[in-house]
């Protein structure tokens, strides 16, 4: 790799910001009593969102790998220590572009944590006797956080994740690097690694067309931030009537057409 490359630099950077946030002695709001129940309503609505995609056998797996990795209630930090541990070996073995996306991947679990410190204080506020969340609570509380640029940004993370996944999928070796790295990862305590890049790059090499996958994400989430910002009724759009797979590619072509301007 070539000298001056930025990304492991950047990718420390990250892992600092991830550690400092999951912190419980630097960070208090960790101890919240709201940041489990805002996490898991959270999952569940995604997969509510985006449940049609299980019903999919060519799109169920990488839906799988974002809800589960991507989206989920999971704790991160045991992956995230093991990047720290091998940042120079990995400079060293895999190729930049997919340093950048688990460099992608860990900013995009701590702008995610450090919105829900906030949503979970504002919920404190808002609620502090209420023991259960709903979608009205929680768009109160979106709003009063606010912050639309980060959340706008969480978005673009979410999408450049996948895409830098579909990207190493194409590139040539990728699968027998993953698959020499099993012993090694194991031997070092590394499991955690290991498993978030073979799961991200099986599931995208049986996705087909990972550019639709992406862009039915990407405009859904936008029109969904879009909605809880304007307090509107129904943000995550269960009640409305889903446009057939031709309308949402188009729907999704004009979304790209309109961010690229």
């Amino acid at each position: 790799m070539a000298r001056g490359n930025p990304i492991p630099a950047r990718l420390t950077r990250r892992l600092s910001w991830h550690q400092a946030l999951h912190d419980g002695q630097r960070e208090p709001r960790n101890g919240s009593r709201w940041l489990s129940p805002l996490r898991q309503w959270q999952a569940w609505r995604v997969e509510r969102s985006f449940g049609h995609f299980l019903k999919d056998p060519q799109r169920r797996d990488a839906a799988m790998f974002f809800l589960s990795e991507v989206y989920g209630d999971h704790d991160f930090s045991r992956r995230d220590a093991s990047v720290a541990r091998i940042v120079p070996m990995m400079q060293r073995l895999l190729p930049a572009s997919v340093l950048a996306t688990l460099s992608d991947a860990i900013e995009l679990d701590a702008l995610t944590h450090a919105l829900d410190l906030r949503m979970a204080q504002a919920l404190e506020a808002l609620a502090p006797r209420r023991k259960t969340l709903d979608t009205e609570l929680y768009a109160l509380a979106y709003r009063q956080v606010g912050h639309r640029r980060l959340r706008q940004r969480q978005i673009d993370l979410i999408v450049r994740v996948g895409q830098g996944l579909a990207q190493a999928v194409r590139l040539p070796g990728m699968a027998m690097l993953l698959r020499l790295s099993r012993g090694p990862a194991r031997a070092t305590g590394l499991a955690d690694l290991q498993g978030f890049l073979e799961r991200g790059f099986a599931a995208f090499a049986l996705l087909g067309d990972a550019a639709a996958f992406l862009q039915e994400i990407d405009r859904h989430e936008r029109a969904s931030a879009r909605r809880l910002f304007a307090g509107k009724p129904d943000p995550f759009g269960w009640d409305q009537p889903r446009k057939s797979a031709a309308g949402q590619r188009a729907a999704g072509k004009t979304a790209v057409r309109r961010s690229a301007r």
